[in-house]
């Protein structure tokens, strides 16, 4: 810290400058508003148009599996394979009954897929999901 004389006496200065600190949260925070909206799509899907939009649930209820063109499934973002997939998800439902399977698959997606996924939901005693559909007009 700086020292000024003051009539012959040192003294210590003992404020801290925050201006630079507050330019730095003012940046981060301009950072994290760009980039939240980027990550909350993993995978880039082009959803059916259709439906209705969606009621509000828990977020803690949700479970979101998205399924592409080539059959890579991805639970909340996350890759895996289906029986990793199908296993977590029947886990996550003992743990909270009320949990509902978001299914998003990619429109040009063979149905394959998306039956396997149902299959798999239903063989584990999960009754619960939406397939879900872009409900803005073409």
């Amino acid at each position: 810290m700086r020292r000024f004389s003051q009539h012959g006496r040192l003294v210590t200065l003992s404020e801290i400058n925050i201006t630079p600190l507050l330019d730095l949260a003012f940046v981060l925070l301009i950072i994290f508003v760009i980039t939240t909206p980027l990550l909350e799509k993993s995978i880039d899907l082009q959803l059916p148009h259709g439906g209705q939009p969606e009621r509000r649930l828990d977020p803690n209820d949700i479970r979101t599996v998205e399924i592409t063109t080539t059959g890579v499934y991805a639970l909340d973002r996350q890759r895996m394979p289906l029986a990793q997939l199908i296993s977590r998800l029947t886990q996550d439902f003992r743990a909270n009954p009320n949990t509902v399977v978001y299914i998003r698959a990619d429109k040009d997606s063979r149905l394959d897929f998306t039956a396997q996924l149902l299959n798999g939901c239903q063989n584990a005693g999960i009754t619960r999901y939406s397939l879900r559909t872009d409900p803005t007009t073409p």
